[in-house]
């Protein structure tokens, strides 16, 4: 129940705060605190939809003698392999974007205010790509 809890946590639930909260206009008569708070319970409940089937089925099958990185235990087959190891990289690819949705917004919005660059696709696609390329280079 523990690795449950933990696959609830990390996967991709909470961080679907920050994108409802930087989306939805607030006002003092009526403030985003309930729109918001419907997101994040649905989020939860796509996670625990997605993930706990999952969870309960690989420990009836499998126990637990299988590695705490379970791609690390499969051995076969190679298509199996190859597609969950996809799965984890659009996985990651999309809640890194959400995830860092506040640094994006807080450098284009120094380039365009201070550096008084134009707003656009261009600056906006280098800029989140450079970003992630740093981070990438200096996570090795």
């Amino acid at each position: 129940m523990n690795a449950l809890g933990d696959v609830a946590f990390a996967y991709a639930g909470h961080n679907v705060v920050l994108e409802i909260q930087a989306t939805i206009p607030s006002t003092p008569e009526k403030p985003s605190k309930v729109p918001m708070w419907r997101g994040v319970v649905v989020a939860y409940i796509v996670v625990a939809i997605c993930y706990f089937p999952v969870a309960f089925v690989c420990y009836y099958i499998f126990g637990n003698t299988v590695d705490d990185n379970i791609l690390m235990s499969l051995e076969k087959p190679t298509w199996l392999i190859v597609m969950a190891n996809s799965f984890v990289v659009i996985h990651v690819i999309g809640s890194y974007q959400i995830f860092a949705m506040p640094v994006f917004d807080m450098l284009e919005t120094f380039l365009v205010k201070q550096m008084m660059f134009d707003p656009s696709f261009k600056l906006r696609f280098i800029t989140r790509t450079s970003y992630v390329g740093k981070f990438s280079l200096n996570s090795d």
